[in-house]
C-alpha cells in the first residue's frame, strides 16, 4: 500500500533533484533516505528513479507516483490545517487562489476587512499552481479562485466582483503620454514590460496585439514596483488594470492611455465550486470584493 511518507519522498526528490538535498528537505540522513527508497521500490516491485551522476531522474512509473503526490499531498496538508483550526476553535481555513499578479494586489486590499469580520477564520493565499488555477479549484487545492478569466466548467460558479479596463502605463515624458487612445501598431517599436507568464495568458497579447499581427519587444519583470519604476524612467511601457494604474499615477510621473478606441474591458471574478456558494464566508468575500475598488 502506498503511504503518505512515500508520496513525500518522491515529491522531495522531484523538487530537489538530488538525494542529499531531498534528505535535507525531509530532515533525514542520506543513508536513511536511501534505505526508504530501496524499501519502496522493493515493496512496489518497480523502479521509480534512476541515477544520472549525482542527480536522480524519475522513471515513467516514478512520474505516475509523482502526479499522485502533487494531487494528494496538498489536500491532506490542507485537511490537517482545517482540522487544527477547528481544534483551536476557529471556523476553518479559506484557501484563496490568485491567477494574476494585479489580482494579488487587489486581494491585499480586502483581506483586512474579511479577517476583521470573521476573526475565527484563517486565510491561505496560493499564487503558484502545479496546474491551472481552475484545476486547483476542482481538485480542492483552493476553495476560491480570484481570476479575470471565465472558463465554463461544470460545477464551477463565477461571481462577478467588478468591471475594469486594462490601460497602457507610460512615463509622463513618453511620446504616447497625453494620447486619448492608441492602436496596436503604436507599440510596435516599444519595449513592453510583462509579468513572467506566457503571452497566451496575457490579454494585451491575445486581445490587442496578436489580432493585429503586432509583436513588440518584451521583457518579463516579476516585481510590480520595479516594473512601474522602469516605466517612469522611460525604459518601456506596461499594461495594468485602470484601478491599479491610477494608484501609481498619484505617486510617480506616469500616466495612462486607453488601449483601442473602445477600450480593453475586463471583469474580475470569484470562482467557487457550486457546492460552496452558500457558505457564509464565501458570500462575505464576494460582498466585500464588490465594494473594493
Amino acid at each position: 500500500m502506498i503511504e503518505r511518507s512515500h508520496l513525500k519522498i518522491i515529491r522531495a526528490l522531484a523538487d530537489n533533484g538530488s538525494l542529499t538535498a531531498a534528505a535535507n528537505a525531509l530532515f533525514l540522513t542520506q543513508p536513511a533516505l536511501s534505505h526508504q527508497i530501496r524499501y519502496l521500490e522493493k515493496k512496489l516491485d518497480v523502479a521509480l528513479w534512476q541515477r544520472e551522476g549525482r542527480q536522480l531522474r524519475l522513471t515513467p512509473a516514478g512520474d505516475v507516483l509523482l502526479q499522485t503526490a502533487r494531487q494528494v499531498l496538498p489536500v491532506l496538508e490542507q485537511t490537517e490545517k482545517t482540522l487544527q483550526a477547528y481544534g483551536e476553535g476557529k471556523q476553518g481555513v479559506l484557501r484563496i487562489g490568485v491567477e494574476c499578479h494585479p489580482c494579488y494586489e487587489w486581494l491585499k486590499s480586502i483581506l483586512a476587512d474579511f479577517l476583521v469580520a470573521l476573526p475565527d477564520m484563517d486565510v491561505d493565499i496560493v499564487n503558484k499552481f502545479q496546474f491551472s488555477g481552475l484545476e486547483g479549484l476542482l481538485n480542492h487545492h483552493v476553495d476560491l479562485l480570484v481570476t479575470p478569466d471565465k472558463v465554463k466548467q461544470q460545477g464551477v460558479v463565477y461571481e462577478p466582483l467588478f468591471d475594469y479596463e486594462l490601460v497602457l502605463l507610460v512615463g509622463q515624458s513618453h511620446v504616447l503620454s497625453g494620447e486619448s487612445f492608441i492602436t496596436a501598431d503604436a507599440l510596435l517599436n516599444e519595449t513592453v514590460f510583462t509579468f513572467p507568464v506566457s503571452h497566451d495568458r496575457l490579454d494585451i497579447f491575445t486581445q490587442f496585439l496578436l489580432p493585429s499581427g503586432i509583436k513588440p519587444k518584451t521583457k518579463a519583470i516579476a516585481s510590480l514596483d520595479i516594473m512601474v519604476q522602469m516605466v517612469s524612467l522611460g525604459r518601456g511601457v506596461t499594461v495594468l488594470p485602470d484601478w491599479l494604474a491610477t494608484d501609481y499615477c498619484q505617486r510617480l510621473p506616469v500616466s495612462t492611455v486607453r488601449l483601442g478606441k473602445q477600450a480593453l474591458a475586463k471583469t474580475l471574478f470569484a470562482a467557487m465550486r457550486k457546492s460552496d456558494v452558500d457558505i457564509n464566508y464565501m458570500a462575505l468575500f464576494v460582498e466585500l470584493g464588490r465594494k473594493q475598488p
